[in-house]
């Protein structure tokens, strides 16, 4: 374990009392039905517990502690004939295998989104030029009602696809929104994308509406997308209308010239602001309530083995997620105001937006996190008074690399939790929060995926903080950690993640897959009737998890089963080393073939993988791991290729160092980086 003697926050007894997973726990153990014993109203782990063994009462107690907005059921009562059908059935959601939640409640995401209204900011937009704009509630709403009444009116029903080609900006939000009013199913790609990576993705799903930006900024650059844009149409002949935001039509700062034309000879292409005012006078609200488990999403693996598989995510189960994670996970509150540096490629804008619905101000941020410096998302959070900040870890190592100090320079007085998520958290990244950025700050590690579009594990306002650990598996998660024979992992024992019941945003469905056969083998083939995640973690003393990497990317020299992140927590301590990746060589070793690790490191300008540093690394890796961790091999190379996430694809790089071809560089930010790796004499020997 990475943990210290001693948590480096913990929350005082004011904050416990405070906090809505408190007053949540009471309200449980005060009702008979909850069948909830007295300790669970001040002892977090019955909590979990509780919400585990028993999630037919679970998260119908959340639906109504959140007061989600339904279709009320003639007669009263809930608005659901059952929670749930086939809970003993851990399977791809159908009819004939379940688990199906809430059958007969009828609700609609974008108006439990839109409830809060008023004068108040809804979202603040920054772009890395300090471009600043805000829409109130009020503005949000009207706007969100426009774009669905052009949808209707463009004969978009229950059902249809509306996808969006978008920077992380306010429209991205108003067309969600607006899609899911409808009852249309969204699905979004940030516009880094080459046209094969959006076709590969848009073009399994057939959307009828395309919105798009004629172009975008990332350190410094202007980039316009026009060109992909009429590539990607001529592709995808079902959109019969294309919205086109006109993102670099204002004027440019640094003496580029504006775009004066955003439609660029786009086909069947109208400009955002006539598609939304197409309708006048403004349209009234109207919100199409659909069953609890209709598309709302449709998101994507990351594709570098493949065809991305499309993942349908419900409407119901989403939300009732989100609603659980922003308030009684991160005690996110009407007050709050929440960041998270994220594409509309990635899920958690889609997690981000959910915080509309507990009525926070979102701020969105479209950009390079290190541009114009390394500092501006810090000069962010201090102007809007960002109380949530959130950021991927690999962030928090460069800023730490970089020797920034936000604590410093900015006022983050304002600035109560700090999360973490896209790869495992470095015990020594909590140092640099810590002592860098602030001092009492709720450090909050968190870790899910795509394809629950949330998390296994999470943070706590009841709980401390320990160096290293995530604090706490998901209320209504029953995540555990398991050996290859199925049996239960001891504390601090490493193994497969797992989760052994059914949750409200499993997937409703893989897009076009007969029979879920692609869904069950994404899942379901390693244990009988469990959720096999992916992940390689271990539970921790203090009942918290430590991820160490894809177990599908573990190594195994000699035997010995090692996660991936035991060695860049080590590694990226050295101030030559920017970052690393390591993978397995499988190499012949007389009749057997063996695995050796192979380490490559991204240096620091100016610096040297000479003889001296080899040894340094290795000597890092063995006193602090063990003699199996040490790599046989170590590299210099000049990139590392990361998905448009910012995850690092050790997958990839493992097929391309075995003479593999890697099946859809199109998921890659940077795929010219995989020619580093090919043919490299130090692998030959």
């Amino acid at each position: 374990m990475t943990s210290g003697d001693a948590p480096l926050w913990s929350p005082t007894p004011e904050q416990v009392e405070r906090a809505q997973v408190t007053a949540f726990a009471r309200a449980v153990a005060a009702d008979p039905s909850s069948g909830a014993s007295a300790n669970v109203a001040s002892d977090h782990a019955a909590l979990w517990q509780w919400s585990v063994d028993h999630p037919e009462r679970f998260w119908p107690a959340l639906w109504r502690w959140s007061n989600v907005v339904a279709e009320p059921r003639i007669g009263g009562g809930d608005p659901w004939e059952r929670v749930v059908d086939g809970l003993e059935r851990m399977a791809p959601p159908d009819a004939e295998h379940g688990p199906r939640w809430f059958a007969g409640a009828k609700l609609n995401f974008a108006e439990n989104l839109l409830r809060h209204r008023g004068a108040d900011v809804a979202i603040v937009s920054w772009d890395e030029t300090g471009r600043r704009a805000t829409l109130t509630r009020d503005e949000l709403a009207a706007q969100c009602a426009r774009m669905a009444h052009a949808l209707r009116a463009a004969g978009v029903q229950p059902g249809d696809r509306v996808a969006g080609f978008l920077p992380n900006i306010p429209e991205a939000i108003v067309a969600m929104l607006g899609a899911a009013s409808v009852g249309a199913v969204w699905s979004s790609c940030s516009p880094d994308f080459g046209a094969k990576g959006v076709l590969d993705r848009f073009g399994q799903i057939a959307p009828t509406v395309l919105v798009v930006a004629d172009g975008y900024r990332y350190a410094g650059k202007v980039i316009d997308c026009r060109a992909r844009v009429r590539e990607i149409v001529a592709s995808l002949p079902e959109v019969k209308h294309v919205v086109v935001v006109p993102w670099l039509g204002s004027a440019i700062p640094n003496g580029v010239a504006s775009v004066s034309d955003p439609l660029g000879g786009i086909p069947r292409a109208v400009p955002w602001d006539e598609f939304l005012q197409s309708s006048k006078p403004a349209p009234a609200e109207r919100f199409t309530r659909l069953p609890f488990d209709h598309p709302l999403y449709i998101m994507y693996s990351s594709g570098t083995t493949g065809l991305p598989k499309c993942m349908v995510h419900g409407a119901g189960g989403t939300l009732l997620q989100h609603l659980k994670e922003h308030q009684l996970h991160g005690d996110l509150r009407a007050e709050d105001r929440i960041f998270y540096f994220t594409t509309c490629g990635w899920m958690m804008w889609n997690w981000l937006v959910s915080a509309l619905g507990v009525g926070a101000t979102v701020v969105l941020y479209d950009g390079a996190p290190l541009a114009p410096d390394a500092a501006q998302l810090w000069r962010m959070a201090e102007h809007e008074r960002v109380t949530v900040f959130g950021t991927s870890a690999k962030y928090l190592a460069l800023l730490e690399k970089e020797g920034v100090k936000p604590r410093e320079r900015f006022d983050l007085t304002h600035l109560q939790v700090l999360l973490s998520t896209g790869s495992p958290l470095a015990a020594h990244s909590y140092d640099f929060v810590y002592r860098d950025i602030k001092e009492g700050v709720r450090l909050s590690s968190i870790s899910g995926g795509t394809d629950l579009i949330s998390c296994f594990a999470l943070g706590s306002p009841v709980l401390p903080v320990w160096r290293g650990e995530l604090q706490t598996r998901g209320l209504g998660m029953a995540a555990q950690v398991w050996r290859d024979d199925g049996t239960s992992c001891a504390p601090g024992e490493l193994g497969e993640l797992v989760c052994t019941r059914p949750f409200p945003s499993m997937p409703v469905a893989f897009w076009d897959d007969a029979g879920a056969s692609k869904y069950r083998a994404a899942y379901f083939e390693t244990y009988p009737n469990t959720w096999r995640h992916g992940d390689w973690a271990a539970i921790t003393a203090h009942n918290g998890l430590v991820i160490h990497g894809r177990s599908d990317a573990t190594l195994n020299p000699g035997g010995v089963r090692i996660g991936t992140a035991e060695i860049y927590r080590q590694v990226e301590q050295l101030d030559e080393i920017v970052e690393s990746l390591v993978v397995g060589q499988d190499v012949v070793n007389g009749p057997d073939v063996d695995t050796r690790v192979v380490l490559f490191v991204r240096l620091r300008a100016g610096a040297e993988l000479d003889d001296a540093l080899h040894a340094r690394i290795r000597q890092q890796i063995r006193a602090n791991t063990s003699p199996h961790h040490v790599p046989r091999v170590i590299v210099a190379v000049a990139d590392i290729p990361r998905t448009r996430s910012g995850k690092i694809t050790e997958l990839a790089v493992r097929e391309v160092i075995h003479g593999r071809a890697v099946k859809n560089v199109e998921a890659l930010a940077n795929p010219e980086a995989l020619e580093l790796f090919r043919m490299l004499p130090a692998l030959a020997t």
